[in-house]
């Protein structure tokens, strides 16, 4: 029982920590992001905190920013496609990313990438809860600084991304912007082929069905 405790009490602080780290890599990407994968200094339970906030403060900010920002009718919206806009592309993106850069010479594990990538995007859920309770106490005169800061906030989680995976693929910097470039195409070269395989497939389907509704119909 002893060991047990001791156990969760190591796994517990580990988490903490870091969670703390996954601050100081927003504040020092070069070295954080660094140390994040070969110090073993990022854990994949805090990559998962840090997507399932950013899933919710997509859809709390949805809800409760003002509608002079954000008009949503609530009866006509589908939640599942809004978490899609996040958890679908940055699937596309790890994905992607990792199978390019294995064939280059990166470093980078799957699972690295993965964790990379949400410790890049930890500004996002906390400047999206200051905007949403800033949008509640401001004017139309004064959307500027909130879609400005807003733009600033995704610009910057964007720069972390790419710098977290110029560090855990050991690439300089010219080599590294340049897979993210291919990174970018490589998710839209997946994004057609799953959009073909799911037009053949639905075209499929349904000549089965046609096929199937003539049967009968001779029958």
């Amino acid at each position: 029982m002893a060991s047990k405790r001791s156990l969760r009490r190591k796994k517990l602080n580990k988490y903490k920590d870091s969670l703390k780290f996954a601050f100081y890599c927003c504040t020092h990407p070069i070295d954080g992001y660094w140390d994040l994968t070969h110090e073993k200094r990022g854990t994949m339970a805090v990559a998962n905190t840090i997507l399932f906030a950013t899933v919710l403060m997509r859809i709390l900010s949805l809800k409760y920013t003002s509608f002079i920002f954000i008009d949503i009718n609530w009866e006509e919206t589908n939640i599942l496609l809004y978490i899609g806009t996040i958890v679908f592309p940055l699937a596309l993106w790890v994905v992607g990313n990792w199978a390019l850069t294995t064939l280059a010479d990166g470093k980078g594990k799957l699972g690295q990438v993965y964790m990379a990538t949400c410790y890049g995007m930890l500004p996002y859920p906390i400047v999206q809860l200051f905007l949403m309770i800033f949008s509640n106490g401001v004017t139309v005169d004064e959307a500027g600084f909130y879609t400005t800061v807003g733009t600033i906030t995704l610009v910057y989680c964007a720069i972390l991304i790419i710098v977290a995976m110029g560090q855990i693929h050991e690439y300089r910097a010219g080599k590294n912007l340049l897979f993210t470039l291919f990174s970018i195409f490589a998710v839209l070269v997946e994004v057609f082929i799953l959009l073909l395989f799911f037009s053949m497939i639905s075209q499929g389907i349904a000549y089965i069905v046609s096929l199937v509704k003539e049967m009968l119909f001779r029958i």
